[in-house]
């Protein structure tokens, strides 16, 4: 077993870690600007992004807090819509850093703040409040986070990208090294040591025009500093003394200046290859080993509980069948009983038809969406190296996806024997996604008021609207025009044309016991997954198992699939036809379970205190919510429908 397991771990972990560089992710090669020729260049491009903490929401651009820029002219990377809508704001940095040349103290600016001026003071209020905040820097080389690197308590060295804008200590509580004394203070990072690691060409294929002069990045670490350069004698010195920031607003006649520097230092590595320079960020994160084993252990739980359920359920079935296709010799057929007796009602439409047929047809949408994004992303193509990418994937298909939407919601509202065409392909096209779109646009609001980079611009909103009107709708149309064309359904058996009575029901096949229990299963094998996923989002960590998320995925389905059967099928054999929107509603309601984990992790991992950021977190979190109750709700419908087509189709019926 232990085999088995470490075998199943080692394939994973290729297919999740080592399928970075299958997109072409080019390698950039470097060398000294002396030997710098064609194929090689000798600047290497810092760049700066947004700012943002754990314990906000809210998101910031490098300028918001009044840091050294670049000259205007200086022109930033391009984003894709990805990057867009996440609030990531990459721009270009003043640092000058040229390949193998170390420099050490060198000053980028210096800003200086003034108590007469009003604008000076709210620059100063707004640092204080960004080191309180603990906000923090995120830089890119190469397209390679710039991490920090800190012992953990077992004593080894794990890297994070980014680091602290600065440190306090305050109410008895530091986040300060022992060095940096001062009770109730703040200090700014204002000097950092950037130390480069490359892999030499000198032995290599591709170097082998530049030779040892040249190579490629590997990692970039950082380790910041507070110097207060008017006190410090040695410039730069680890001696030097801390840069205090006041408290309060600074007097008439006081002056704040605060000089930015920055060394840089050049290291040869040849033992870790550019293929696997992420490893070291990625073998980092939080709780990667306990994800490992945690993880399989819950899907080989999951399965053998998904094996008895169908086991038990086939068996039952079967002999179910053989009893009611029993004939007795010469006489009639057995009386009927179970399932069977309700055969003439059981494919009776349902109330609010229009409603879950659009429903059903949003849920294939996302279902789609999600097969082919997590696909996508298993082979390489959607990690962390390509950023943005995972978002812009997903809304992309989401929008191309509208005509399986529109197929699948025309012929099931056709089967309810639905006129209404018009009003049900409008509903399909614009229920979910405006449901979605409105909830997006109510948090902009918010992000457009508090400053915030995370505020999409106007032209990408717009630029998002034609997506959905010019884009999504119109293959909406398409699909349901196809749908429409399509013969109805055609069920087993007849429906009777009076409704028959539903005897009295025991607690457990009552609908709200069994909708409520029906999502219990299918929560238990993603919310380990959830923990992760929800990191990635809201603590800046790195999300890259997307080939444990995939078979999560998979089991997902079909756990949702047998626990809904399984329910439905008690439910006929208490003589209850009212599955259609059970069954939706049975799988679906392990979104509700979903939001209860969202609510228990925001009020035990994060730190937010503002009402701005909890309306965001929330928002955010009933847009998921309601995208994972179609996407369970759906799976759950078609399971249900297929397996009471199936078996009405094998049994006898006079």
């Amino acid at each position: 077993m232990q085999n088995l397991n470490a075998a199943f771990i080692l394939l994973l972990n290729f297919v999740s870690v080592y399928s970075f560089y299958l997109p072409g992710l080019a390698p950039v090669n470097f060398c000294r600007k002396e030997d710098e020729i064609e194929g090689c260049k000798a600047e290497v491009k810092l760049y700066v992004n947004r700012l943002n903490t754990e314990a906000s929401a809210i998101p910031y651009e490098y300028s918001y807090f009044d840091f050294c820029l670049p000259p205007d002219d200086s022109p930033s990377p391009v984003e894709n819509l990805g990057q867009v809508v996440f609030g990531e704001r990459i721009r270009p940095s003043p640092y000058l850093i040229e390949f193998m040349k170390n420099v050490s103290c060198v000053e980028v600016c210096k800003k200086k703040y003034k108590g007469n001026n009003k604008e000076d003071i709210e620059k100063l209020k707004t640092l204080r409040k960004g080191i309180g905040l603990n906000y923090k820097h995120h830089w890119i080389v190469d397209n390679m986070p710039v991490t920090s690197c800190y012992l953990n308590r077992e004593g080894k060295i794990v890297c994070i990208p980014g680091f602290q804008m600065g440190c306090y200590s305050k109410n008895g509580r530091t986040t300060c090294t022992p060095e940096i004394e001062g009770p109730d203070s703040y200090f700014i990072y204002n000097h950092v040591d950037l130390i480069i690691t490359y892999h030499s060409g000198a032995e290599e294929e591709w170097g082998s025009r530049f030779g040892s002069n040249g190579g490629r990045i590997i990692s970039i670490k950082v380790i910041p500093r507070t110097i207060d350069h008017k006190d410090s004698s040695d410039k730069c010195s680890r001696n030097s003394n801390p840069l205090r920031l006041p408290n309060d607003a600074l007097g008439k006649d006081q002056e704040l200046e605060i000089t930015y520097t920055y060394s840089v230092m050049f290291v040869q590595n040849n033992s870790v290859k550019w293929s696997s320079r992420w490893d070291y960020i990625l073998e980092s994160q939080p709780y990667t080993n306990i994800q490992w084993f945690s993880i399989l252990n819950s899907l080989v739980i999951v399965l053998f509980l998904s094996g008895m359920v169908a086991m038990i359920l086939l068996r039952t079935l079967y002999k179910d069948i053989a009893r009611y296709n029993q004939i007795d010799n010469g006489e009639d057929a057995q009386e009927e009983f179970g399932w069977k007796l309700v055969h003439g009602d059981v494919f009776r439409p349902p109330r609010k038809g229009m409603l879950l047929s659009v429903l059903l047809g949003s849920g294939v949408q996302v279902f789609c969406m999600t097969l082919v994004t997590l696909a996508f992303a298993c082979l390489g193509f959607l990690s962390p190296a390509n950023r943005g990418a995972l978002m812009t994937c997903s809304m992309v298909l989401y929008v191309l996806l509208g005509s399986p939407a529109g197929y699948v919601s025309a012929r099931i509202y056709k089967s309810f024997g639905g006129e209404k065409w018009k009003s049900n392909v409008l509903l399909t096209s614009m229920l979910a996604t405006g449901i979605v779109f409105g909830l997006f646009f109510i948090m902009n609001l918010v992000f457009w008021a508090k400053g915030s980079s995370a505020a999409i611009p106007f032209s990408t909103l717009i630029g998002l609207l034609a997506l959905w009107w010019l884009v999504s709708v119109p293959l909406t149309f398409i699909g349901a025009f196809f749908g429409f064309r399509k013969r109805a359904l055609e069920h087993p058996v007849r429906t009777n044309q009076i409704p028959r009575l539903i005897p009295e029901q025991s607690i457990y096949t009552e609908p709200i016991p069994g909708i409520i229990m029906g999502g219990v299963l299918p929560f238990g094998c993603i919310f380990i997954q959830l923990f992760f996923i929800l990191n990635s989002i809201w603590s800046s960590a790195m999300y890259y198992m997307f080939g444990f998320l995939f078979l999560v995925f998979i089991i997902l389905v079909i756990t949702c699939a047998e626990t809904t059967i399984l329910l439905c099928y008690f439910h006929l054999c208490a003589e209850d036809y009212h599955w259609w929107w059970r069954s939706y509603l049975t799988s679906g309601f392990t979104a509700v379970y979903l939001f209860l984990y969202c609510y228990h992790y925001f009020y035990t991992k994060l730190q937010i205190e503002d009402f701005a950021s909890g309306l965001l977190y929330f928002g955010y979190t009933l847009i998921m919510v309601f995208l994972f109750n179609l996407l369970t709700g759906t799976i759950g419908f078609f399971a249900c429908f297929w397996f009471i087509r199936k078996i009405y189709s094998v049994v006898k019926v006079d």
